[in-house]
């Protein structure tokens, strides 16, 4: 096993060779990295046809909870073992811790000191590194009008524009990030694919600890009552979906929907064709007039549409309409 592979990208040469020696014998290697390998320019040898890449992201809930092998809600696999909601403060503040592993494993480290070291040390040298941003404040006043954007369609002339830098280097600092999963890109769910690549996308900060930090918030009350408190819901439903089929070695199937006439639903998952609806609410009572978009989506997607969800904060599990269930987000 090799840790930090990115920094000895010669030795993926030998390691190429030992492979090729025996190809009949899987396994061989581990290679570790908190880079995405395929960034660094030094890397020449990609082992091609050789290697399986697995992504690595921030524990989801239901891993930090002991229960790594929980079935999302739709999926015909069992109920899960975590049935008991979460209570208001308990929720918000495992917003603001987010899930990397050190500061889950050490409930007593500061918060607030770790993820500050993080954003200094991997995002503003390891991730700025790649694309040579040399305006180390242009970067960070990036990374926090990203943070504050999250959940709303990203316009990168607006971006640009704030900043006072090229649109290009925008797109440039933002493909980074996305390449090294600190954000999740959501697009817009159209049956003709090629509608999906140019139509504006919404962004998402995989990690909430990280998303908070960014936006300067440190107190559960204020981030759950203050004008993030949508964008952080929506973003904790998002990235435990992403994160949960992610570390199956899966690739996640999600976007969101948008008519002509401004209807969305929050999240669609797309699973064997078919198309799960999820629209993500603040508030903690649930009621059926918030379950008015996922009604639009199935009418118009008929039998491609499985049951809709509506994920809140709250405590209560009870049906919206038909097909059509109000779930608390620790049931997700």
């Amino acid at each position: 096993m090799f840790d930090e592979v990115q920094y000895a990208p010669d030795l993926l040469l030998y390691i190429k060779e030992k492979i090729d020696a025996d190809r009949n014998k899987s396994g061989q290697y581990i290679l570790t990295g908190s880079q995405n390998l395929l960034l660094t320019e030094r890397v020449t040898e990609s082992l091609a046809g050789r290697a399986a890449m697995l992504k690595l992201l921030p524990l989801p809930r239901r891993e930090i909870e002991g229960a790594p092998f929980d079935p999302l809600p739709w999926e015909e696999k069992g109920g899960s073992n975590l049935k008991e909601p979460y209570a208001f403060m308990r929720l918000w503040e495992m917003f603001l811790r987010g899930g990397y592993p050190e500061i889950n494993a050490n409930p007593a480290r500061d918060i607030n000191l770790w993820l500050a070291g993080y954003v200094q040390t991997y995002l503003e040298r390891d991730v700025r590194m790649l694309r040579q941003v040399g305006d180390l404040s242009q970067f960070q006043s990036f990374l926090r009008i990203l943070a504050s954007r999250s959940g709303q369609l990203l316009n990168l002339a607006d971006v640009s524009r704030d900043l006072g830098v090229a649109v290009n280097n925008v797109k440039a600092w933002l493909s980074v990030l996305e390449a090294t999963y600190q954000v999740v890109v959501l697009r817009q769910y159209y049956a003709n694919i090629g509608k999906r690549l140019v139509k504006t996308p919404k962004v998402y900060f995989t990690d909430l600890g990280i998303l908070c930090y960014l936006t300067g918030l440190k107190d559960p009350e204020h981030a759950a009552s203050g004008p993030m408190g949508g964008a952080i819901m929506e973003t904790a439903v998002l990235s435990e979906i992403v994160k949960t089929i992610s570390h199956r070695g899966m690739d996640p199937h999600v976007y969101f929907w948008r008519t002509v006439a401004g209807t969305e639903v929050d999240i669609i998952v797309e699973t064997g064709g078919k198309l799960t609806p999820i629209e993500v609410k603040l508030s903690a009572t649930p009621r059926p007039a918030m379950a008015s978009a996922i009604k639009t989506f199935q009418k118009d997607f008929g039998d491609q549409s499985l049951p809709g969800y509506v994920i809140h904060p709250g405590d209560v599990t009870l049906p919206l309409g038909p097909n059509i269930t109000a779930l608390p987000f620790g049931n997700l």
